[in-house]
């Protein structure tokens, strides 16, 4: 990517978007198979997902977790790991989370448990990292492998805690107690009223302000400091930042510690920000969409801030969907989302040398036309 031909903004802004725009055209078809106007379609989409406050609030909820698995996927691209173990350290971040606020919430107040969840759920998810940084640096192997088998661990693991340590006496659902109300994040249309706002109630809570504080602490490290420049020099070849003095089997580690503890914080908006309570598949499938919002916002923070949005609003607005059209299931909503993912992710590059072809096509066009000038003069 960083050695691509064509200008950047056309590989940050435009392929992104082109490939966006296909599948949705891709999704168009599906809606006419089925007997519903995709114009209508998209535009129901789009109103419950912004047209009003609730939907707004729903959007940016779900946007938040999605900048958490992206900047993690982000973080670990950047130095040529391809962690896809977001699913996991998520769920260990949330088990982190839950286990502070139900051992701490009834003894201290939200503005001392806060710094502990917190974490919580990074140590926990950059932990769940740990190993398959190690197996990787140490061993030889493949990150890809490892993150995967540990997704399944931390799933079993979860289950066998929720049957067995966590569930009530008594309740047959898998689910622990409510948090109190002092663990609990303050939700945003609780925040807006303290300024006199007006905002209907929704998930969206605080962890969205830490999901963007952590998207620009992101930027600093991989564009302002000297660990982000070794990060970026090991991505763009490891050969040679380590003939050049980096450590990749320290680096590798670390990296993995960050991309870990950035999964493990979608805890906070899941488990103290919205269900105040451990529960089975919080996840949800957040940590492999993170892997398809860092390919669209190319791995830097602002376009997996814009990449987390329309994912926000593709489940946002899907659900939306799913209730006003009767002919649509909640599964054909799961594949406008797949073909996204499809175009945005595994097809990512697939317009990239097309699009060096063609601008080679115009440079060499361009650079006639000058020679034809001057030959005339």
């Amino acid at each position: 990517m960083n050695d691509s031909k064509i200008p950047a903004w056309v590989n940050a802004f435009v392929l992104p978007m082109i490939n966006i725009l296909l599948a949705f055209a891709f999704s168009a078809i599906i809606f006419i198979a089925v007997d519903v106007d995709p114009i209508e379609a998209a535009q129901v989409m789009i109103r419950g997902a912004l047209g009003y406050q609730e939907g707004i609030g729903y959007t940016l909820y779900y946007a938040t977790n999605f900048m958490f698995t992206g900047l993690a996927v982000a973080v670990a691209f950047s130095a040529g790991l391809f962690n896809i173990g977001g699913e996991g350290q998520a769920y260990m971040g949330g088990l982190g989370v839950g286990m502070a606020c139900l051992a701490l919430d009834s003894t201290l107040p939200f503005w001392a448990l806060l710094p502990i969840t917190m974490f919580a759920s990074m140590a926990f998810g950059a932990l769940w990292a740990l190993i398959p940084a190690y197996l990787q640096a140490y061993r030889g192997s493949h990150i890809v492998i490892t993150t995967i088998m540990f997704n399944f661990i931390a799933s079993s693991l979860m289950v066998y805690l929720m049957v067995n340590v966590f569930k009530l006496d008594g309740q047959m659902a898998p689910v622990s107690r409510i948090i109190e109300d002092s663990a609990k994040l303050p939700m945003f249309h609780e925040m807006a009223a303290w300024f006199g706002w007006s905002f209907e109630s929704s998930p969206m809570n605080l962890s969205f302000f830490i999901a963007l504080l952590c998207c620009l602490l992101v930027w600093i490290l991989l564009w302002r400091t000297r660990w982000g420049y070794a990060i970026r020099a090991m991505g763009s070849s490891a050969t040679a930042a380590e003939y050049g003095g980096i450590n990749y089997k320290k680096l590798t580690i670390v990296v993995m510690l960050i991309s870990g503890a950035l999964s493990g914080l979608l805890g906070i908006n899941e488990v103290q920000g919205y269900s105040h309570q451990l529960k089975l598949d919080f996840v949800a499938g957040y940590g492999f969409t993170g892997i398809a919002v860092c390919l669209i916002g190319r791995s830097h923070p602002v376009g997996i801030i814009l990449a987390s949005l329309l994912f926000g609003i593709l489940y946002q607005g899907g659900a939306e969907l799913s209730f006003d059209f009767p002919n649509i299931d909640r599964e054909m909503i799961q594949v406008v989302q797949a073909l996204v993912v499809l175009f945005s992710g595994a097809l990512a590059f697939m317009l990239v040398k097309p699009a060096e072809h063609l601008f080679f096509y115009l440079d060499e066009r361009k650079k006639l036309s000058l020679k034809q000038i001057n030959s005339e003069t």
